[in-house]
């Protein structure tokens, strides 16, 4: 196993946490959390982990390979890098870049550059066959000031958020105001342990969120909604992106008419702008928690989103879910969403 460290989102950093856990999990890799900071985990895992974090993640940034991690000043970072073998990362002729993020105010906003520079003339000495390429730089060194200390090594990849941009509410042809984004979604597949090929199913597909993020990893996802304009927008938009999903059910999702699924996502109706249908959010989640029950084996997963007012965690035991975890993301003033994730004991 190799030393790895993670930049993860600010957003809901909880949830970015759990995220990449849940994926060497779900890929089968065992892991070891060294330490946790902010925005940064470091782990033990074999390296070819770091492939399938940058296929499924939402909420990872970069993916690296430690060499050192130290105090956060002068002298610290001078002596983990003398003591550090850069030759061994850099061939001859080949060239290489340093590069510094700093989190919130763990570091003066001149730190990252200064950091960069030392660091770069320290490489050079230890490695003189290689050669700085601010541009096009065969190879990264990239470290995160945070917590006082100073996580440092070999970039090994980057997550884009541009396609997560591409596939917001907005930028969707089939659009609804209560829509989950691209990268909520996505995590709570994630969590659900959604492998390649197994059956996702969203019990209220709404525009598409959820069946399209599980099918952009290889799962076979099926989307229910009780409105038949909203299972057509569903179709629209998973379409535009090129997708074919296994199946978009109109019905209702307290009656889903399947057998078996490998895990349910999903986001309930609530809130001003959705159909609650006669109904209200709490006997809604009631219901499909319910419902989907008997189409999960023992130790698959159920990843569901609502009010926290509602208490999903309570509504879970008592169908007979363990509790897993649950993750706030606020919305606005008036709606903080829960996410919960339960399995099926």
């Amino acid at each position: 196993m190799a030393n790895l460290f993670f930049l993860v989102s600010g957003e809901f950093e909880t949830l970015s946490f759990s995220e990449l856990l849940a994926i060497l999990e779900t890929e089968g890799y065992p892991y070891a959390v060294t330490e946790k900071l902010d925005q940064t985990v470091r782990l033990q895992a074999d390296v070819g982990s770091v492939k399938e974090v940058l296929r499924r993640s939402a909420y990872t940034r970069i993916c690296s390979q430690e060499l050192f991690t130290c105090d956060a000043n002068d002298q610290a970072v001078a002596d983990a890098a003398n003591q550090t073998g850069f030759s061994n990362f850099l061939s001859a002729g080949e060239t290489f870049e340093v590069r510094i993020r700093r989190i919130k105010e763990y570091a003066d906003i001149n730190a990252t550059m200064d950091y960069e520079r030392k660091l770069g003339t320290l490489i050079l000495k230890n490695a003189p066959h290689a050669k700085v390429n601010l541009k096009h730089a065969d190879k990264t060194f990239f470290g995160i000031l945070t917590n006082g200390k100073l996580v440092f090594g070999v970039k090994l990849g980057e997550i884009i958020p541009k396609p997560f941009v591409e596939r917001r509410a907005r930028k969707k042809p089939f659009f609804h105001p209560s829509a989950m984004n691209a990268k909520l979604a996505r995590c709570m597949v994630n969590l659900a342990h959604a492998r390649t090929g197994s059956y996702v199913l969203d019990p209220f597909s709404g525009t598409g969120s959820t069946v399209i993020e599980a099918t952009l990893i290889g799962c076979k996802a099926v989307g229910i909604d009780v409105q038949r304009r909203m299972a057509n927008g569903t179709l629209r938009n998973i379409r535009h992106f090129g997708l074919t999903p296994e199946g978009v059910i109109i019905g209702d999702a307290r009656i889903p008419p399947l057998s078996h699924v490998d895990c349910v996502v999903t986001d309930p109706p609530y809130g001003r702008s959705s159909t609650v249908l006669k109904s209200n959010t709490k006997a809604i989640v009631e219901g499909v928690l319910a419902a989907v029950y008997d189409l999960l084996e023992k130790q698959q997963r159920i990843c569901i989103a609502a009010p926290k007012t509602i208490n999903i965690p309570h509504i879970g035991k008592k169908l007979g879910y363990r509790h897993l975890e649950s993750h706030f993301a606020y919305v606005h003033r008036t709606l903080t969403r829960e996410v919960a994730v339960f399995e099926k004991e």
